[in-house]
């Protein structure tokens, strides 16, 4: 424990928060979870925060809108991060308030974890998701905050899982949709390796200021590199609906959400490939597996495997 930093996590009974508490709990940093008085007496999250004070977490009841309580909690650590979800990632500017007025922060990992928020190309509405993003980080800059931002770039959970195929609930067996002409690569990564990574960052003086790019070798591939393993996986030829980009943008505008959004954002990584499409330039950012080549983590090849 000895000269480890004290993290606050805010949201982590979340998709992403729930693995990134649970890395900074075993990486023997200790750790506080902010949890609203709600979520804790709530029957299913009340659970998930039982078995995180069971892994050695100590919980702190406050809020995101009660300041008090939230001056209160970042006081008592070094690092916070936050995974809060959709709704409320422009209400993190009240996290910002909150550690200037404590002032003993010596990072801020705000809520990203996907797609370099500064270098997208996508349409609405996942445009205005990743403008609410880029807003926050340009008032933790303003207000001198030292931050580290996480690229953590495709979940498998929300892609490989599913070969990214709308509704499915595994991957297809008979037929794929490839979106626009399937070369565009994208990065797929395990939300479990996903919080080792996080949590490696936090007293990193190589991660100061800095984006991390979650984005191991063997973890980039194109829609169609993808869709080969998964054959080769399964012993059968699919068959293949290619969507143009027209046609996509069309879905996007005529669908309810969040199947909207989820379409955009896909858009953005399986279309324009906008995860890989520029150089992590030393200026601003660094690349995860380079930094911790001791991380075993989970490659496409051995995810998949699990759906076979």
């Amino acid at each position: 424990m000895a000269g480890k930093s004290k993290i606050l996590i805010i949201g982590g009974t979340g998709y992403i928060g729930k693995f990134i508490l649970e890395a900074s709990a075993k990486s023997g940093h200790p750790t506080f979870a902010l949890f609203r008085e709600s979520t804790i007496n709530d029957p299913v999250k009340g659970k998930i925060v039982e078995g995180f004070k069971s892994s050695g977490v100590t919980v702190l009841t406050g809020d995101l809108y009660d300041h008090e309580s939230l001056v209160k909690a970042i006081k008592q650590v070094d690092v916070v991060i936050s995974t809060v979800g959709h709704l409320q990632l422009a209400d993190q500017d009240k996290i910002i308030a909150a550690i200037k007025e404590a002032g003993n922060v010596k990072r801020f990992f705000p809520s990203e974890f996907g797609n370099d928020v500064d270098r997208t190309r996508a349409v609405e509405p996942a445009k205005s998701t990743f403008e609410i993003k880029a807003k926050i980080r340009r008032a933790i800059e303003a207000e001198g905050i030292p931050y580290t931002y996480v690229a953590s770039n495709y979940f498998a959970g929300y892609s490989l899982s599913t070969l990214a195929q709308p509704g499915a609930t595994a991957p297809p067996r008979d037929k794929v949709i490839i979106l626009g002409d399937g070369n565009a690569k994208a990065v797929f990564n395990f939300e479990g390796d996903i919080g080792t990574y996080t949590i490696k960052a936090v007293d990193d003086p190589r991660t100061l200021n800095k984006i991390v790019y979650i984005k191991p070798p063997k973890n980039i591939y194109s829609f169609n590199e993808l869709v080969a393993l998964w054959e080769k996986k399964i012993g059968k030829t699919l068959e293949k609906e290619y969507v143009t980009e027209e046609q996509l943008v069309k879905q996007i505008q005529e669908s309810p959400i969040p199947v909207n959004i989820i379409l955009a954002i896909n858009h953005s990584i399986l279309l324009k490939g906008d995860q890989t499409y520029f150089e992590i330039e030393p200026s601003f950012g660094v690349e995860a597996s380079e930094l911790y080549p001791d991380v075993k983590y989970t490659t496409v090849e051995e995810y998949l495997d699990k759906f076979v």
